[in-house]
């Protein structure tokens, strides 16, 4: 294990910076664009949005902040959606982007080099599939997958198109992160053993009791286009725009939140995922038709020698906190919204003694036998203090992982988080609402990406 100290800290401190369901049409289409536009150093790479809910608009938003990146399209199941889009991003010549219900048509459009796949979760596959298979690469919200099933076929599409497939965990490409796994191999804590990691929320919103609009009706929303592969059920608003909280939709606090958690962890640690889980979980609080938990706690061993322990509260009683906690041989290191801080506290050089209940000659023999033994061992620990590393004022680490992807458009090399990576990040993720639902220890194999 490497020795690390106050001037290791800051030499690896200081290297972070920021910055850095388809018509015969789309077959037809796949093979005339299924290599993709070639784009040229100096061409926009076009972008197109489908779901332009909360999430999608302000990736969508942080996208276009890349240089050499124009949006072209938006395509929503919500009327308003789209109208809202031409206002938010008209052309710099005033015109307005190409909108559409069904991102079919924008998949037929040979213009569009890359999609944001921001829909809810079990539009995740199927969308992201349809593109891949039109030639365009894809950026897809995370949790990259809504059932297990979906990852290899995701994976396999990106595979046999040669099409960029990258999720949407941020904390990928975070200069915060970046650091935390350099610390970590550095030495900065000793021997990882654990790591205790936490999302809490106290808010109406922040429980996705989202705004449903006053027009909500079957004429403005494409209800069975948003249902897909869900239940056949009449139409329901609150089912429409507060998605997240039933499980045909969404993934529950664990694919919204627990799997930022265990993609923070695995990028730090380099670690594939859990080989066991177990969670607990209950609706305490928003007691409103959902049918997931508001409160989740889960507990997953890894062959790598360590054990994650994550939490999600949505009736927390304070401020909407998030965190990481890595716990060592040699100290801890947490990463919240503020930066990464280490307290790097060396371990004694030897065992230590008691021996103050012995004899005063038993007492002196046995000193100088440990003295001779532990020539160095003077004063135990040495404790060095919190040291922090935060990152520049206004960074963003969505711009970042925006900015990866869009390398990774152009140069066509993997992404810094692909399929496989989401995969297993979700996978593990997933393991908390199987835990739940089954009430009993879930097993994984990682490496295989599959439940045991």
């Amino acid at each position: 294990m490497p020795r690390f100290n106050r001037r290791s800290f800051l030499k690896v401190a200081g290297a972070a910076t920021a910055g850095s369901l388809v018509s015969t049409k789309l077959q037809a289409l796949a093979g005339v664009y299924g290599e993709g536009r070639k784009i040229g150093a100096n061409d926009n790479i076009n972008l197109a949005l489908i779901g332009a809910g909360i999430q999608g608009q302000g990736d969508t938003t942080t996208a276009i902040k890349v240089p050499g990146v124009k949006l072209v399209a938006v395509a929503d199941c919500y009327q308003g959606r789209l109208d809202h889009a031409k206002e938010l991003w008209r052309s710099e010549a005033g015109d307005n982007i190409f909108t559409t219900r069904d991102y079919r048509e924008i998949l037929a459009r040979p213009d569009v080099d890359a999609v944001i796949v921001a829909t809810p979760d079990h539009w995740h596959k199927q969308a992201s599939v349809d593109a891949m298979k039109a030639g365009k690469d894809v950026y897809c919200e995370k949790p990259m997958i809504h059932l297990y099933e979906d990852g290899p076929e995701m994976i396999e599409t990106a595979n046999s198109t040669k099409r960029i497939l990258q999720v949407g965990s941020q904390r990928v490409s975070s200069a915060l992160y970046i650091k935390a796994k350099e610390l970590l191999a550095a030495g900065a804590i000793g021997e990882l053993n654990m790591v205790t990691a936490r999302w809490d929320r106290n808010s109406s919103m922040g429980a996705w009791n989202y705004t449903v609009p006053l027009d909500a009706s079957t004429e403005t929303c494409d209800w069975p286009r948003f249902l897909g592969s869900a239940p056949k059920i009449p139409w329901n608003p609150e089912h429409f725009f507060q998605w997240r909280k039933w499980k045909a939709y969404g993934s529950g606090v664990a694919g919204d939140l627990f799997v930022h958690l265990f993609s923070g962890t695995h990028f730090i640690t380099g670690a594939k995922g859990p080989t066991r889980a177990v969670a607990s979980g209950a609706l305490r609080f928003w007691k409103d038709g959902r049918d997931v938990p508001d409160v989740m706690l889960g507990i997953f061993d890894y062959p790598e020698g360590f054990n994650l322990s994550l939490r999600v509260n949505f009736v927390d009683g304070g401020e909407e906190s998030e965190g990481l906690l890595f716990t060592g041989s040699e100290g801890t290191m947490e990463i919240g919204h503020k930066g990464v801080t280490v307290n790097h506290s060396p371990r004694e050089k030897g065992p230590g003694q008691t021996v103050f209940t012995y004899t005063e000659a038993m007492q002196k023999r046995l000193i100088d036998e440990y003295k001779k033994k532990y020539p160095d061992d003077h004063s135990n620990k040495v404790e060095i203090g919190d040291e922090t590393f935060v990152p520049p004022e206004g960074y963003s680490d969505s711009y970042d992982h925006f900015h990866n992807f869009f390398n990774s458009v152009r140069s066509r090399k993997q992404p810094v988080e692909d399929g496989v990576f989401g995969f297993r990040a979700a996978g593990a993720a997933l393991l908390a609402n199987l835990s739940y639902e089954k009430d009993a220890v879930v097993h994984w194999d990682p490496v295989a990406m599959k439940v045991v």
